[in-house]
């Protein structure tokens, strides 16, 4: 329920937890907090005294018509509007830097520990909420940050020195601008309670518009196959219309509160005009004063609308942060052992990998693998055969440790796989899927993996080992050939000869093939597997097959069963027990066979 319902948490409007948190990325960067800060304090300070000058040129001068100091109060009122600005200059400038780089350092955190995690959680967390996390709740914390935490001081020494001043000026008028702020005050808790639903709304719905696209775009084929244009349009009409409508009404909301608080303002104001104007007339308040007076109110306002602003701020950063900290706090389920370095061999061994009595479960209680044991010699050929469901990818998966062993352990070289630092552990090996990845990039680029000590003569010697070479010359820049997001513009063949140059050019101890040649075509497959042979001279191999034909020269055949080691031996031994593999074979060759030819007999296969 927690991973499907964490878009939509709220929290509280101020967490002391969190924002401790929060602060702690601040911290290297407090210096320059401080010089924002000392910014804001001195632009404030510039605002704060222009009322004043004012006061002054008005009752000094201009009431009593000596106009031989005005030009200096008008220097000096131009002399603040300059601070002001140079003020608000450095405070933008710093507060944005310091945001981005908080921001970028966010990133980075987030981004490796989802390099870290397990894939058992990706299994249960969308790749559009995670989007969301990175980018979009990153974001709101990068405004709490460059328009909230530091910011909020100005407003409220601004709003401070503004009472004090509006009270030393005259007591009276003080109370008259105050009067109003029970009005202000039920404004803004109307406005501070519906923009939190209305924001709570748009988070929301901005996710589950991030996942939808992510979702749709990546299966577009299927989509367009199976003409389903109308349907998906019509579900992202409906999700783009409750994002639409949420920020609508947050708007609504924005709307109301706004014009309220510059019509309270204006209250306030026409009651100085009145009274104050009144007390002029009797000689008891100088024009000057009331002029300033006016003013300090108007400026009295703006940041009660400004802290009210930054209270959604805020509240965006608690929800965002919320949700970030618990991705951030998700344990790594898989991790090096603490004394791997202590442990760690000068050497790497032969290869030897020991299955002992493995038992796997996804689901507590549902086992996929159950007492599995089987030995792997170094150099030795391991074809893993069995129905849909039976374990075999399961197996690969435990073996690189994407998940780990249940009960029962793994071997690698006498040593427990979980003894073994992740790194070590799969420079062992190179994995070949039946569905390859590629990244955005060049050919040579996705043989080499960013592995810079993959010279470029290796990876065309891979390509050509795999007879990739082919293709690869007929691109229009060869090597240097732009590959399209998961290589749409290659075919699948292509794409499956690209994922065999990138093993070799890995020069892995253990080769592992799952299904790595289902989907190519037959005049492909007879090329990949006269590269085989070559890349499996002097390696371990363990090949995960549908079809029977590609492991029948295997050293060794495994078959699986409801998660069941059944039956082992040579292609030879196994159609002489009869049994599982046997079945399978049978059921291939027939299926494989022309519709009424005549089979000959496999007794002596």
């Amino acid at each position: 329920m927690t991973a499907a319902h964490d878009d939509e948490i709220l929290g509280k409007a101020y967490d002391g937890r969190l924002m401790r948190r929060l602060i702690g990325y601040l911290r290297p960067y407090k210096a320059r907090a401080f010089f924002a800060l000392c910014a804001i304090v001195t632009g404030v300070g510039f605002q704060l005294a222009q009322p004043v000058l004012v006061k002054r040129a008005i009752d000094r001068h201009i009431a009593t018509g000596d106009l031989s100091g005005v030009g200096t109060v008008a220097l000096l009122y131009l002399g603040t509007l300059v601070g002001s600005f140079l003020a608000e200059f450095v405070q933008t400038t710093t507060l944005q830097m310091l945001g981005q780089r908080i921001m970028y350092d966010m990133r980075r955190e987030v981004y490796d520990h989802l390099q870290r995690l397990d894939l058992a959680y990706y299994d249960r967390n969308p790749v559009g909420r995670l989007m969301t996390r990175v980018t979009s709740d990153v974001d709101a914390i990068n405004d709490l940050f460059t328009s909230g935490v530091v910011s909020v001081f100005g407003d409220v020494l601004s709003l401070l020195g503004i009472i004090a001043i509006l009270v030393s000026l005259d007591w009276r008028l003080a109370l008259l601008t105050f009067c109003v702020l029970p009005l202000i005050l039920m404004v803004t808790q109307w406005f501070r309670r519906n923009v939190r639903e209305s924001y709570r709304e748009v988070r929301t719905w901005v996710s589950r518009l991030n996942a939808f696209l992510q979702e749709n775009l990546t299966g577009m084929s299927t989509v367009q196959l199976f003409r389903r244009e109308d349907q998906a349009f019509a579900e992202f009409d409906r999700v783009n219309s409750e994002h639409r409508d949420a920020n609508l009404r947050s708007i609504y909301y924005y709307a109301v509160f706004y014009p309220a608080i510059e019509l309270i303002g204006a209250v306030s104001t026409a009651l100085i005009v009145w009274f104050g104007g009144g007390w002029v007339l009797a000689g008891s308040l100088t024009i000057g004063t009331l002029v300033a007076f006016i003013q300090y109110a108007q400026r009295f306002f703006r940041p009660i609308s400004d802290m009210s602003e930054k209270f959604n701020l805020l509240q965006a950063a608690m929800a965002s942060s919320e949700r970030l900290f618990g991705l951030l706090d998700t344990p790594v389920a898989i991790t090096d052992p603490t004394n791997a370095a202590v442990e760690r061999p000068d050497a790497p061994g032969p290869g030897r990998l020991v299955v002992d009595d493995v038992s796997f479960a996804y689901t507590p209680g549902v086992d996929v693998l159950k007492h599995v044991s089987f030995t792997v010699e170094p150099g030795q050929r391991v074809g893993i055969v069995g129905a849909t469901g039976s374990g075999k990818s399961t197996l690969i998966n435990l073996l690189l440790r994407f998940y780990e062993v249940g009960s029962g352990r793994i071997l690698l070289d006498g040593r427990d796989i979980r003894e073994v630092p992740l790194g070590d552990l799969r420079s062992h090996f190179a994995l070949v899927l039946q569905d390859v990845y590629l990244f955005s990039g060049t050919v040579a680029g996705n043989i080499r993996l960013g592995r810079a000590d993959i010279t470029d003569a290796q990876v065309r010697a891979a390509a050509e080992a795999v007879h990739a070479s082919a293709f690869i010359g007929e691109l229009p820049d060869g090597y240097d050939t732009v590959v399209a997001e998961r290589g749409a513009t290659l075919s699948v063949g292509q794409k499956q000869l690209l994922s065999f140059a990138r093993a070799l050019a890995f020069d892995p101890q253990i080769l592992v093939l799952d299904e790595a040649t289902s989907s190519v075509d037959t005049e492909t497959e007879i090329l990949i597997r006269d590269a085989l042979h070559v890349l499996m001279q002097g390696r371990t191999t363990i090949a995960i097959a549908h079809r029977l034909s590609t492991i029948q020269d295997m050293d060794l055949i495994l078959v699986l069963h409801r998660g069941e080691l059944r039956e082992a031996g040579t292609h030879q031994e196994l159609l002489a027990m009869r049994g599982i593999y046997h079945r399978l074979y049978d059921l291939q060759y027939q299926s494989q066979a022309p519709t009424g030819a005549l089979q000959p007999s496999r007794e002596g296969v």
